[in-house]
């Protein structure tokens, strides 16, 4: 049921944890989907800000108040969270795929010239 493969192709190496290697191109996808949900959060939290900055308390209860602040300030730090998340994992990804392609490069070694 299980296939052998051959560990020697560059291809298909493999970690410690069985998990394949990372090449550049999949850091890159990862960091454009990561960018992409980071956006995508981004402007959720500018909503739900607006959102609640648009629209006051109607109440004069002093404890409801403090709950509301909190609440609202909950959310949008949450939110807020979120999308700094994202966004310092698409940094990353992308750092590292940069990281991998010097890498690459340098290991590669150069023809000798016909001098």
């Amino acid at each position: 049921m299980s296939e052998s493969k051959d560990l020697s192709d560059p291809a298909v190496q493999v970690s410690k944890d069985n998990a394949p290697a990372p090449t550049p191109v999949r850091c890159f996808a990862g960091a454009v989907v990561a960018g992409a949900i980071a956006v995508v959060l981004y402007r959720l939290t500018s909503a739900i800000a607006i959102a609640f900055a648009s629209k006051p308390l109607q109440t004069d209860n002093f404890t409801t108040q403090r709950i509301a602040a909190a609440v609202r300030t909950l959310v949008v730090g949450l939110s807020s969270l979120g999308t700094g998340i994202f966004a310092l994992a698409a940094f990353g990804l992308f750092a590292l795929g940069i990281q991998l392609l010097i890498h690459r490069a340098k290991a590669q070694p150069t023809p000798p010239g016909n001098s």
